[in-house]
């Protein structure tokens, strides 16, 4: 069976789509349910993660991916323990506090967990063609 790649202009819409909808669930957390606006954003951002990293990886599996989305959201999350005075300035930049965070919370990893598996549904759904056996 030939294998196809993940159409990496798919996948390049639906981050941007999913990166607008995270800004504006933090921008405007106030319209939203408590428990949705206190979560979509870092859910988001794990979803956001694993589809960069299909894009840019779109022949590997989905396994693969979402494993490396996990291992770099997780990281990234445990960076915030570290509070050094050069990180922190790069935290207090736009990018760098998008990308960064700020402090540690153990319910981030589950919320980019959460976002990781939706994108890992999503793209078996979109992929069904490219699969293979040990990639669900």
């Amino acid at each position: 069976m030939h294998k196809k790649d993940r159409s990496r202009v798919l996948y390049s819409i639906l981050a941007i789509f999913v990166i607008a909808l995270g800004l504006a669930s933090r921008k405007h957390a106030h319209f939203l349910p408590a428990f949705i606006g206190q979560y979509a954003g870092d859910t988001l951002w794990g979803l956001m993660v694993f589809l960069i990293i299909a894009f840019i990886f779109n022949k590997r599996p989905s396994l693969h991916i979402a494993a490396a989305a996990m291992l770099f959201s997780t990281s990234i999350e445990l960076s915030q323990l570290y509070q050094a005075d050069w990180i922190n300035a790069l935290r207090n930049t736009i990018i760098g506090g998008l990308v960064l965070g700020f402090g540690f919370l153990w319910r981030d990893i589950l919320c980019y967990f959460i976002g990781i598996l939706f994108g890992f549904t999503l793209d078996q759904r979109l992929n069904k063609d490219r699969r293979k056996k040990y990639d669900f």
